[in-house]
């Protein structure tokens, strides 16, 4: 009985890992293409899709006919031992030998090729060149679908890329610190309005940042700010606080009152516990916020083309325009993506421990 169980069980878990398997691959195969796209020529992309990089049998042209004009193209034709007409060699006919005949053209071309079976496969034609010209601002040259050969300007994708360090590292450091000490205040310490101004930080999670975008750009106007890093750092700043302030107040009012007791009895300062004692303990909650925070400061484009504009373009921008200028450059437009993710990814995957954690911060309570 209770080896029936276990097996059971076994292929319960068998069949439940199959299917997530099975829902993640499907889910990444349109990445995978677009990843390996960003490394091909553009002439291998108009003509082959992106699973041509592996071995794989195709009609490999070997050879042609040029039929002479004495033949006849309204009957039988006479090729390679075998008679056929001219609506069956344009549908291709496999000869004997493996080999295939087909009719290219009209009947006035009398052209036919004879094409091969072969293993092929084009991941020797992968390059990082795509990258090179979507980083740098030089010009690039390269052919078309139509052969024709194209010079365009680079996009500079490596100073927006900057651009967006720039922006994203302080709109995501300081909310965070700014919503620590909100919300050690509101866990532990006592003050007149509490409640009333925690309310107030929570309600504004439900209200939508584009309508404060002309307001707070007037405001900038006025002070100078407006096309500074300063005014969008302030700008993510004050977006991202609600959120901050609440993640960070579940995570530090679940932590054990023993702890700020003892350190209050030692002579500890509430700036000493909150630096010594609960930063180091909500270094989950931290994570968490900063994986959001990260994410949706280095995707954000409304605030950043309202705030920062051209004169400071960030990555989010900077694809944009390559859509706009080289909408069927597809080699330019996947590289310049897969530069966009570097970052996001590597934060993501160096922080993702801590992101449950973070997440369930606050939700047992006991």
């Amino acid at each position: 009985m209770a080896a029936g169980k276990k097996s059971q069980k076994k292929k319960s878990a068998l069949i439940i890992n199959g299917v997530l398997i099975l829902i993640c691959g499907i889910w990444l195969l349109p990445t995978v293409g677009v990843f390996i796209t960003s490394f091909r020529d553009s002439q291998d992309i108009f003509n082959s899709g992106w699973w041509a990089v592996f071995p794989h049998k195709e009609d490999i042209n070997i050879g042609e006919i040029i039929l002479d004009d004495a033949v006849d193209v309204n009957g039988k034709i006479p090729v390679e031992g075998i008679n056929a007409s001219f609506e069956e060699l344009r549908e291709g006919i496999t000869l004997p030998d493996g080999r295939k005949l087909t009719w290219i053209g009209n009947k006035r071309s009398r052209k036919i090729i004879i094409s091969e079976r072969q293993w092929v496969g084009f991941a020797n034609n992968l390059s990082i060149d795509n990258y090179k010209d979507v980083i740098t601002g030089k010009e690039i040259t390269f052919t078309d679908s139509a052969g024709n050969e194209i010079l365009r300007k680079g996009n500079n994708l490596g100073g927006a890329f900057l651009n967006s360090i720039a922006v994203a590292v302080p709109a995501t450091i300081i909310p965070i610190l700014i919503a620590a000490f909100a919300a050690f205040g509101f866990s532990w310490l006592k003050f007149p309005g509490r409640d009333l101004f925690f309310t107030m930080i929570i309600a504004m999670l439900v209200v939508p940042l584009q309508i404060s975008l002309i307001p707070i750009l007037q405001d900038y106007t006025k002070l100078q700010l407006n096309g500074t890093f300063l005014g969008i750092w302030l700008a993510h700043t004050g977006f991202g606080l609600p959120l901050a302030t609440y993640l960070l107040f579940n995570y530090i009012s679940s932590l054990p009152r023993e702890l700020l007791e003892a350190a209050y009895i030692d002579g500890a300062t509430n700036f000493t516990i909150l630096v010594r004692l609960i930063l180091p303990l909500s270094v989950p909650a931290l994570a968490s916020f900063a994986i959001f925070q990260f994410l949706w400061v280095w995707n954000d484009y409304l605030v950043s083309l309202v705030f920062l504009g051209e004169k400071s373009r960030v990555i989010t921008y900077a694809l944009a325009s390559i859509v706009g200028e080289k909408g069927q450059d597809w080699h330019l437009l996947t590289s310049g993506a897969f530069v966009s993710m570097l970052l996001p990814m590597a934060v993501f995957f160096m922080l993702q421990r801590y992101f449950v954690r973070g997440m369930l911060a606050g939700s047992v309570k006991g």
